[in-house]
């Protein structure tokens, strides 16, 4: 059993809601096939966003390639365009040598992005323009983009801020409408997706647990470095788990409430991806609970493989 020969150019995918286990799966996966790791989570991309990311060690990317992560400054944006263009080339270079990757993680639009071939607009967010659109009323702003892309008001709500905002930064930036240049163009190569999931209970154990473990291991630390280094406005700081622990460091709550909440929005959070996920038809589920998971999903693959 292989993921490995020439004439194989495919992709398996590992997804599912945090904490179901996912990146241990895909090392023993590693242990017994040789592969390569291709991360898809939005926040692990970011440089020194290490502990509260949960990113695998440097002792386990030793073990095994990993890829797409460390691969951009927390000061900037990388936008799932880029995303998408650096890892289309990572796994073209890897079937190259005859190598199957993994793309692993829980960030369900990176992992569409691939496997469906979304095509997105390769326009980075421009603060000025958006300063300036968001100013005036959506309403206003909905009349606009009816104007100069109708297709797009189609699939876009009227009371949607964001989507109106982004298709019309797109028109003025390209002068082409988002509805043009939208779309998909699946790969040709074959796609093996096999999706991890856990019964509630023990994936809030497992949240919870984590929760503490990354205290442990420096978390608040980390936090305190970062604040100091780039400021409390920076984006990454206000995202799930850092915003709650940045709230303890600046005194307005204490660790106990800190804690709580960053495991109340972790569950949430796992209930939105769950919901994502199993709307995909093309995913094979597997529970994280079962004894002879590795087993029965090296199996998975090894028939996928033949």
């Amino acid at each position: 059993m292989i993921f490995s020969g020439k004439s194989r150019k495919k992709l398996i995918v590992i997804c599912g809601a945090t904490a179901t286990g996912k990146s241990g799966l895909a090392l023993a996966l590693a242990a017994r096939f040789p592969t390569v790791i291709l991360s898809a989570d939005s926040r692990q991309v970011y440089r020194e966003f290490d502990i509260g990311t949960a990113k695998p060690s440097l002792l386990d990317r030793s073990q095994v390639p990993h890829y797409l992560i460390d691969i951009c400054d927390p000061q900037e944006t990388l936008t799932v365009a880029d995303y998408q263009h650096q890892a289309q080339e990572l796994i073209t270079s890897h079937h190259q040598q005859g190598i199957t990757p993994l793309l692993v993680g829980g960030t369900g639009l990176y992992i569409k992005a691939i496997t469906h071939g979304m095509k997105i607009p390769r326009v980075a967010p421009q603060p000025e323009l958006r300063s300036q659109l968001a100013t005036i009323p959506q309403a206003q702003l909905y009349q606009m983009l009816f104007q100069v892309d109708p297709e797009a008001t189609t699939k876009i709500h009227p009371h949607d801020t964001v989507r109106t905002l982004r298709a019309l930064e797109v028109f003025y930036v390209t002068g082409v409408p988002i509805s043009a240049q939208q779309g998909e163009n699946p790969p040709s190569y074959p796609i093996l997706s096999i999706g991890l999931d856990s019964d509630w209970q023990t994936l809030e154990t497992r949240i919870q647990q984590r929760t503490y473990q990354m205290l442990e291991t420096g978390w608040l630390e980390e936090m305190e470095y970062l604040t100091k280094k780039y400021g409390q406005n920076l984006p990454l700081l206000n995202t799930l788990g850092y915003a709650e622990m940045g709230r303890y460091l600046s005194g307005e709550t204490d660790l106990y409430t800190a804690i709580q909440q960053t495991i109340l929005h972790t569950r949430q959070f796992a209930k939105r991806q769950k919901t994502w996920f199993h709307s995909r038809p093309e995913i094979k589920w597997f529970s994280s609970e079962e004894p002879n998971l590795l087993d029965n999903i090296s199996q998975k693959i090894t028939d996928f493989l033949v």
